[in-house]
């Protein structure tokens, strides 16, 4: 961390641990909990957001869910839909009280074209389906030979998620409340040019207020960057290495991804910050195997992501699925995680490194619970990804992938861009990079995964994630 920064973090942190924390949890990520191990169509992988650094797009905020993880390129016939019982929220506190005041709600659906071909001996044909999800080629605007077709609807709901006001979105150039998502990245003989194909299905969409934002929601390329196998082989790695010393194991899969843009002056309310995550949710009777008595249609929810990594490799095993199931507003039940962290001593017995000596871990409550006072505080307390609007987008070619620990205040854990190191990151503050040096002996060892990754590699322009990977060259 640059000297001026960690003066800051000091001088923040300071102040911030007089002040006893009332709860805290951290997030989730790829495969992180034993139920959605089952249901991986409502797994979310990651979540993003930060002020839009696209030319001309400042005044807007970008907010990216993903779900559906480790997507093989080639895992035909059927490829990667969503879940068309599930319901797929992105939420945002903008008053400061952990609970959603504005909620993206989507609904999957699909429907068979069911093409048939005629197979037999001249004049005994017979009319046959089809066991594939295309027979011909795909071009920009012509797919006759597409035989599953997905779309969705999206609501906005204002209030509580339950009970508030509902609006449905619509497409602001043709005033249709359904929107197309584009096929999977089958291959380059089945779609040529998959990024002319999927930059159809860009829409700006109509909101409340007479506001504009922008939304696509399709298969992207991982953007995730991770050293995954060996991380969970007990930290089979080097973790004081360079920071492309390993490989990334995401580096062949695809993911889906929905993507919002939003006017900044509409996603904010109370002040300039912002809190947001993004869940998933299916009915009960898909996840719970118990009678259920009354209300059959009770849905549960199956994934909650707001913060990265931490459901993995904090929250115990035990619950995590309970974890996936709660809302920020009640997170007291895993303070422990956080102010008693097992990370660091699993490091500690692992390397030989000391882990930090101060109990509880308030430092880790200002970083993953409150926000920083006058970074991106809002005086919410509850594990969500939170964003200061104020701090300008830094262009894409200017950004430091340690964020705030690199100097740069518009990145992670001020939200989050794609090309924010967010693994390297939490590394250093679970080791105690933020704390005075007599608290964490080795807090400030350069602590890597191994995986490289920065905003080099990801699009300038929305959707910023990268075109996925083809099933075929």
């Amino acid at each position: 961390m640059p000297p001026k920064c960690r003066v800051v973090v000091c001088i923040l942190l300071a102040g911030w641990i007089a002040v006893a924390p009332s709860s805290i949890a951290w997030g989730s990520s790829h495969r992180e909990a034993p139920l959605v191990t089952k249901i991986p169509k409502v797994d979310g992988t990651d979540f993003y957001m930060f002020r839009s650094y696209e030319q001309g797009r400042a005044d807007t905020v970008t907010l990216i869910a993903n779900y559906l993880p480790l997507q093989d390129p080639y895992g035909g016939p059927n490829y990667f839909t969503m879940d068309p019982d599930a319901f797929y929220s992105i939420m945002i506190d903008n008053d400061g009280d952990a609970e959603e005041d504005l909620t993206f709600r989507f609904r999957f659906q699909q429907e068979t074209a069911d093409i048939q071909i005629p197979v037999g001996n001249p004049g005994q044909e017979q009319m046959v389906s089809v066991p594939l999800v295309n027979i011909a080629p795909i071009t920009p605007g012509n797919e006759p030979g597409l035989n599953v077709r997905e779309s969705f609807r999206v609501k906005l709901v204002e209030g509580d998620r339950r009970t508030g006001t509902v609006t449905t979105i619509t497409n602001a150039a043709t005033g249709e409340s359904e929107f197309r998502k584009p096929v999977d990245n089958i291959g380059n003989k089945s779609i040529p040019d998959y990024e002319a194909y999927a930059g159809q299905f860009i829409h700006d969409i109509d909101l409340p207020g007479g506001q504009t934002g922008r939304m696509f929601v399709g298969q992207r390329k991982d953007p995730f960057v991770v050293n995954l196998g060996p991380t969970f082989d007990l930290l089979n790695l080097d973790p004081v290495g360079p920071p492309d010393g390993g490989e990334d194991d995401l580096a062949d899969k695809n993911v889906t991804s929905i993507v919002l843009e939003l006017p900044i002056d509409f996603v904010t309310s109370d002040g300039p910050v912002i809190g947001a995550w993004t869940a998933s949710a299916l009915p009960r009777t898909r996840v719970d195997e118990r009678p259920i008595f009354g209300n059959p249609f009770q849905y549960v929810q199956t994934s909650r992501l707001g913060m990265p990594l931490v459901n993995e490799v904090v929250i115990g095993l035990k619950d995590k699925d309970a974890f996936n199931a709660s809302e920020p507003k009640d997170d007291l039940q895993f303070l422990q995680y956080v102010t008693n962290p097992t990370l660091p001593e699993l490091i500690e017995i692992l390397f030989e490194v000391e882990a930090p000596n101060a109990f509880p871990r308030f430092d880790l409550d200002a970083a993953f619970l409150r926000g920083f006072p006058g970074i991106n505080e809002n005086g919410s307390v509850g594990e969500m990804l939170r964003l200061n609007t104020q701090f300008s987008p830094v262009p894409a070619f200017n950004q430091n992938p340690l964020g705030f620990l690199g100097g740069d205040v518009a990145g992670f854990p001020n939200g989050r861009r794609p090309g924010d190191d967010v693994v390297d990151i939490t590394l250093r503050v679970a080791m105690g990079v933020l704390l005075p040096p007599e608290l964490a002996p080795a807090g400030q060892l350069p602590y890597t995964d191994g995986a490289f990754i920065d905003a080099s590699m990801f699009d300038v322009e929305f959707p910023y994630l990268n075109t996925p990977l083809p099933g075929a060259p």
